[in-house]
């Protein structure tokens, strides 16, 4: 399975601020093709690159006042193993955090899941989501969380897979999110899924359904959206001006919702 990533972004910094990127992908077998430009005022800017720990590739740069283009373009071959889900994972990911507020949910998980276990609680909270949310782009705000989300009935993505962790967490399952490349998604952007802990493995979980769970490709992972943000700004203020994404694969595959899947 080849799949090819690009996105651009325009940007206006109305002073001195640090950038931090989090759009590369993480290859699982082979990166064909990698490409990353950042530039101001037509002037290339100096990119560094640092890992977090689940191995998210950061790049920081730091720019003036002016316009700011980014370019990044990749191709993956292939697909990995599974990740394995560690001691630490199932002590971290269990825990409620800003916005999968696991514990408010608790008493709501309980009564909808009471008895299911292991796959059937999976596909059983990421049916429940997919029904009682709908996909509205631009209804929530960045500081929505899974019970606002839960509230609204309705929601983009990253409010779905907060939902989905939100609720596997307060059933004892770890879950977290992970930002993804998604062929096949429609209207194109970053994408967020959900991934749970089962039988030792971190498996996919995208209520949304919006785009083939084995065609993903992950770029960071996290707790929740605080921690896989595809751009974080500090100082000076500035505007995204345009983000383009796009995301294909050389044979879009079929997606069956009752299958166990991995990033891969």
């Amino acid at each position: 399975m080849r799949r090819h990533s690009t996105a651009e972004m325009a940007l206006t910094a109305s002073g001195p601020a640090r950038l931090v990127l989090s759009i590369a992908a993480q290859a699982p077998t082979a990166m064909l093709d990698e490409h990353l430009e950042v530039t101001q005022d037509g002037r290339p800017v100096e990119v560094t690159e640092i890992a977090d720990p689940h191995g998210t590739r950061l790049h920081l740069l730091d720019v003036t006042e002016g316009d700011v283009r980014v370019s990044y373009r990749a191709t993956v071959d292939g697909r990995a193993d599974p990740l394995s889900v560690t001691p630490l994972d199932e002590v971290v990911y269990l825990r409620p955090s800003r916005y999968c507020e696991s514990d408010s949910l608790a008493p709501t998980a309980i009564r909808e899941f009471y008895g299911l276990s292991r796959t059937d609680l999976l596909f059983g909270v990421s049916s429940w989501v997919g029904e009682r949310l709908q996909y509205v782009p631009g209804s929530s705000l960045p500081t929505d969380g899974a019970v606002q989300t839960l509230l609204a009935g309705e929601g983009v993505c990253r409010d779905y897979a907060h939902l989905v962790v939100a609720l596997l967490r307060a059933l004892n399952v770890p879950a977290r999110l992970a930002s993804v490349y998604a062929p096949g998604l429609s209207p194109m952007d970053f994408h967020a899924v959900a991934e749970a802990a089962i039988d030792g493995r971190w498996c996919v979980v995208d209520a949304t359904t919006l785009a083939p769970r084995s065609s993903l490709v992950r770029i960071a992972t996290g707790r929740d959206a605080s921690d896989t943000a595809f751009l974080s700004i500090h100082g000076a203020a500035t505007e995204l001006d345009d983000l383009t994404v796009t995301a294909v694969v050389d044979v879009l595959p079929r997606d069956d919702v009752t299958e166990l899947v991995s990033l891969g």
